[in-house]
């Protein structure tokens, strides 16, 4: 599996397709319910399997000029718990390193809190719940002086 910034329309296409998929559709949310505004002004990287299907998604933007946030990690049903969450969380935190970014947010879902824990994540408060069921929690990292492996 590669680690890319899509850039084609066939690869926007296949990344906004698994982002609905595992973030909207479960909850039967129309397509475009997996966009925002935000998105025009942001890094994606995606997972590819060797026949360049999309297999993991995530989006950094940065909040200030010093705190980057992470919205919409996703990873295609088939491959969630092989560790492709992982590599992607890396990527994005060394992406927002790279950047200038001192801290990283995100609002995770309450069933992926000790996921984000594990890669030293703090619970910083409430988040928003999404669809008026989907509770979230706001968590924080400082990436300030992460050593090369992000950790």
């Amino acid at each position: 599996m590669l680690i890319v910034e899509p850039a084609s329309a066939e690869d926007f296409r296949q990344y906004y397709e698994l982002r609905w998929k595992i973030l909207r559709a479960p909850w039967q949310q129309p397509r475009g319910s997996e966009r925002d505004p935000l998105d025009e002004d942001s890094t994606h990287l995606m997972l590819i399997d060797s026949t360049h299907r999309v297999t993991g998604v995530g989006r950094l933007h940065f909040n200030s000029i010093r705190e980057a946030q992470i919205r919409y990690m996703a990873i295609a049903a088939m491959h969630q718990r092989s560790g492709l969450g992982s590599r992607l969380l890396e990527a994005l935190e060394h992406r927002a390193q790279a950047l200038g970014a001192a801290s990283i947010v995100l609002d995770a879902r309450e069933s992926a809190l000790g996921f984000y824990r594990k890669y030293g994540y703090i619970v910083q408060g409430n988040g928003h719940v999404l669809f008026d069921r989907i509770a979230h929690v706001r968590m924080v990292k400082q990436i300030s002086g992460m050593s090369a492996q992000g950790k």
